[in-house]
């Protein structure tokens, strides 16, 4: 027999999911929690061996209960495994990403099929982990995205090179015939551009990328 906690704030949910649960020979719910400490207390007590999660909870959130009954588990060393499923409204990469780094085992949104969830806990209680196919695909297309190129203009180029021959401001600044406080413009979009804070990592930066070649 496979246990499962529910975890969501809507009591028609809850209880709904509750009675398609039930009607499987395999399948038992063994509590419920409408907010995120009551869910870690009841994970904690129940021991269940699937949690059904909604991430947007009162008090602590989905996803921090998710993780202290992660934690919680992994410090007993006792056997238990619990195999958290998020079950949400929400499909945004970094709902996505969060849960899956926070541990869920699986991904699910509220407009599953009754069959597609009672799978999915199915498959999370021998291991395995199951993504919505939207979220699947999701996840693999920011997987799979392409970096913006840290492109700097001519004019801030310019600026590099002379940072990168210890010139300073008013030296870069006469060399190139404009104000000392437009030469520090420039440097400050390089830095944003290159993520950096200093002329020792722009230059550093520039270099690792490629941008002075």
């Amino acid at each position: 027999m496979i246990t499962v906690l529910m975890v969501d704030d809507h009591p028609i949910l809850r209880q709904g999911l509750s009675g398609v649960l039930s009607l499987e020979d395999d399948l038992s719910v063994v509590g419920e929690a409408a907010d995120g400490e009551t869910a870690v207390k009841a994970a904690q007590r129940l021991r269940p061996d699937v949690i059904m999660m909604d991430l947007r909870l009162p008090g602590i959130s989905g996803m921090e209960a998710t993780r202290q009954i992660l934690a919680h588990a992994a410090t007993k060393h006792d056997g238990w495994t619990p195999h958290i499923i998020v079950l949400t409204t929400y499909e945004d990469d970094d709902s996505i990403t969060e849960a899956i780094e926070a541990g869920a085992s699986g991904y699910l949104l509220k407009s599953a099929t009754p069959d597609e969830i009672t799978a999915a806990i199915r498959a999370t209680s021998l291991g395995h982990s199951i993504l919505a196919p939207s979220v699947a695909t999701s996840l693999v297309r920011r997987m799979q995205r392409v970096p913006e190129p840290r492109v700097l203009s001519p004019r801030e180029t310019e600026v590099l090179r002379l940072m990168v021959a210890g010139r300073r401001n008013t030296e870069i600044a006469a060399q190139l015939f404009v104000e000392a406080s437009t030469v520090k413009t420039h440097i400050e979009h390089i830095y944003a551009k290159l993520e950096v804070r200093s002329r020792l990592e722009a230059v550093a930066k520039a270099r690792e990328l490629g941008l002075l070649s």
